[in-house]
């Protein structure tokens, strides 16, 4: 099982992002829920939407992020940063790495832009 420090992440986000400007060059930011989850560079997150909670089968969480991106952007970001930093694509928005399955649901928002929901959870739920 591989397991990326922030540190690490962050190193792996420069080299992705090497090559960006504007937004994309400005440090990378990430959600409440997850240390290492990232926050695409445009998206808010909603700061009453965050949940955690410990279960003894591990670790469950929620969030939602929303901004003025399109859906297919926001989709392609994360289906091509996640697996860069351990997460395990296995389609439809769902990934796994170790013992935590992660979904991410991108639909169009209601102003045009797009809104994005993360679900962290065990993998064996």
């Amino acid at each position: 099982m591989m397991i990326f420090s922030r540190a690490a992440m962050l190193v792996a986000f420069a080299v992705l992002l090497g090559g960006a400007s504007g937004a994309w060059a400005q440090s990378p930011a990430f959600v409440s829920i997850d240390e290492d989850l990232p926050l695409m560079a445009g998206l808010s997150e909603q700061a009453d939407a965050a949940m955690t909670f410990d279960s003894a089968s591990g670790r469950i969480a929620e969030t939602v992020a929303s901004g003025p991106a399109s859906a297919s952007a926001v989709g392609a970001f994360y289906h091509q940063t996640l697996p860069q930093l351990g997460w395990e694509s296995l389609g439809g928005g769902e990934y796994r790495r170790g013992d935590e399955a992660l979904t991410v649901e991108v639909a169009p928002a209601a102003d045009g832009g797009a809104e994005v929901r993360f679900r962290l959870r065990p993998s064996g739920s």
